[in-house]
């Protein structure tokens, strides 16, 4: 690599001259790289003259840079064709090199407003947002995967209040966002999963407890088996034990040290909690014996790591708790049964939604989806 080279920071180019002028640095350069056609990648070429583009580079320290590249324009003796030499970092009509767009789309990224970066770089502000959409589309043109994952986690978060949700698509093999999606009714989402490729290679989805989610998986993804996120499946048996307690206890269910007592798995509590709950469970034995069969139910859930003949212990267990339950968990006792094998959740989904929306925080809010997809699928993909 020559010093022209470590200077510019772009190959085969040759500094002719430098000069300070209206308070910035002016760099003359010489294209000297390789020369073909771009039609028929002929080589013999006859020379028609000079031609010389003067485009916004980099800037050196302070001093904001441009660049002027003189090349020459040619005419290939093959095909007949004239064209003007095709210049590495700079793409064709653009009025700046791509190490200044890759510059500017990266303070941008970093936090530094439009306004601010048009006033520091001397550009519109109208143009720090067209490269730095460029910035991302090129960035997910070199990251994105047209294929599924193996593994996926769906899930909902909230976007605006004029477009309302948006559902997730994690790959929780590789921890990145797969995609986001405006909606999540079944009409919003059909489209969008009726078009997705690679859908047969998907083998595990974990999902919520939504049955809107769960017939689009069946009706999209053939060979997919769906997990149920243990997390909400244990939050539902809370839910049910509290509203069963709201009614034994009235009163005691509004304390919040006793609630947080009742909420927690046994082996989370101290000494002296565990003394506390055994104290007033004994006061109410009705409530105590729902309180038991809470935890028993809750332990049963939280297995993991279970072999085939393991499971078949465990299946009438867990049919024996959902009668005694209710119908609230009968419709998912399959996909409830599967969390013992299959010990993926969806918590890499819910960790992507908070740092989701610290990105929207940061950009105080999006009213285009599109630039919310891209920069999630960027900065989380």
């Amino acid at each position: 690599m020559t010093n022209d080279e470590v200077v510019l920071g772009l190959p085969d180019y040759q500094i002719t001259e430098i000069q300070r002028k209206s308070g910035e640095i002016r760099i003359g350069a010489r294209y000297t790289g390789l020369q073909s056609c771009p039609h028929c990648q002929g080589r013999q070429l006859r020379s028609k003259g000079w031609f010389s583009r003067l485009v916004r580079h980099e800037d050196l320290g302070l001093r904001h840079c441009r660049l002027e590249v003189s090349a020459r324009k040619w005419q290939c003796q093959g095909c007949g064709r004239q064209f003007r030499q095709r210049l590495p970092g700079i793409l064709p009509r653009q009025h700046a090199s791509e190490a200044f767009r890759l510059a500017v789309f990266r303070q941008h990224l970093d936090g530094i407003s439009r306004r601010r970066l048009s006033q520091r770089e001397a550009i519109g502000a109208a143009t720090v947002e067209r490269y730095f959409r460029h910035g991302l589309q090129r960035g997910l043109s070199e990251s994105q995967s047209l294929q599924c994952p193996r593994i996926l986690g769906i899930d909902e978060h909230f976007f605006t209040r004029r477009n309302g949700f948006a559902t997730t698509l994690c790959n929780l093999q590789k921890h990145r966002i797969y995609d986001v999606v405006l909606g999540r009714s079944q009409a919003s989402l059909d489209a969008y999963f009726h078009r997705l490729q690679g859908k047969d290679r998907v083998q595990v989805i974990c999902m919520d407890l939504s049955s809107t989610y769960r017939a689009l998986v069946r009706k999209h993804f053939p060979n997919a088996r769906i997990v149920a996120d243990r997390f909400h499946v244990i939050r539902l048996v809370n839910q049910q034990f509290l509203a069963c307690w709201r009614d034994l206890d009235p009163v005691a269910s509004k304390n919040r040290g006793l609630l947080s007592l009742m909420r927690r798995h046994r082996h989370n509590l101290k000494p002296e909690q565990t003394t506390k709950l055994r104290v007033y469970l004994q006061q109410h034995p009705v409530l105590d014996l729902v309180y038991r069969f809470k935890q028993c139910l809750c332990y049963l859930l939280l297995k993991k790591h279970r072999t085939r003949k393991q499971c078949r212990h465990l299946i009438p267990r867990l049919l024996q708790a959902i009668d005694q339950l209710g119908e609230t968990l009968e419709e998912w006792k399959q996909e409830i049964a599967t969390m013992w094998r299959f010990t993926r959740n969806n918590g890499i989904t819910e960790g992507f939604h908070n740092k989701m929306e610290t990105i929207s925080r940061q950009a105080y809010g999006f009213r285009n989806f599109q630039n919310y997809r891209m920069r999630v699928k960027l900065l989380c993909g």
